[in-house]
C-alpha cells in the first residue's frame, strides 16, 4: 500500500497579495513543504531528489484566514522517477491539485540514478523487475 501524508500549513502574511489572496506562486512552496515532510516521515532523505516537473491546477482562491493543509502521495515509481499527487485543501475544499515528478539523482556524477530497492519498498512499490 502506498503511504499518504497530510501536513497542516501555517499561512503567512508574506504569502498574500494586496487583496489577502495567497499568491499562486506560493502554492509551489506549499507543495514542496508537503513533499519534504512526506519523505521525512517515511524515512527517506529528500536531498537525493531533484524536481523535474511541477503542474498545478488551481481550483479556488486561498485567503490568509483559510485553514490549509496539503496531502501528498506517490502515484508511480519509475526506474529513476517518482510521481507524486498532492492536493491543497483550504477550509476542507480543494484549492489546487498538484502533480510533481522527482528524479533520484547522483550528485557526484550529475546524472539520474535508479530508485534504490529500499526506497521503492517505502513507497509501496514492488521491486523493479
Amino acid at each position: 500500500m502506498r503511504p499518504i501524508r497530510t501536513v497542516d500549513l501555517q499561512m503567512r502574511f508574506v504569502d498574500t497579495d494586496m487583496l489577502g489572496h495567497v499568491n499562486n506562486a506560493v502554492f509551489a512552496t506549499y507543495a514542496e513543504l508537503g513533499r519534504v515532510r512526506f519523505f521525512r516521515d517515511i524515512g527517506i532523505e529528500a536531498r537525493t531528489f531533484i524536481l523535474a516537473r511541477l503542474a498545478i491546477d488551481y481550483r479556488r482562491q486561498v485567503l490568509l484566514s483559510d485553514a490549509c493543509r496539503i496531502t501528498t502521495e506517490p502515484t508511480q515509481v519509475g526506474r529513476s522517477s517518482i510521481h507524486m499527487r498532492q492536493v491543497l485543501l483550504a477550509n476542507d475544499q480543494v484549492a489546487a491539485e498538484i502533480e510533481a515528478v522527482l528524479v533520484w539523482f547522483d550528485y557526484e556524477r550529475q546524472v539520474p540514478a535508479p530508485v534504490p530497492p529500499d526506497v521503492r519498498a517505502l513507497l509501496g512499490e514492488p521491486p523493479e523487475v
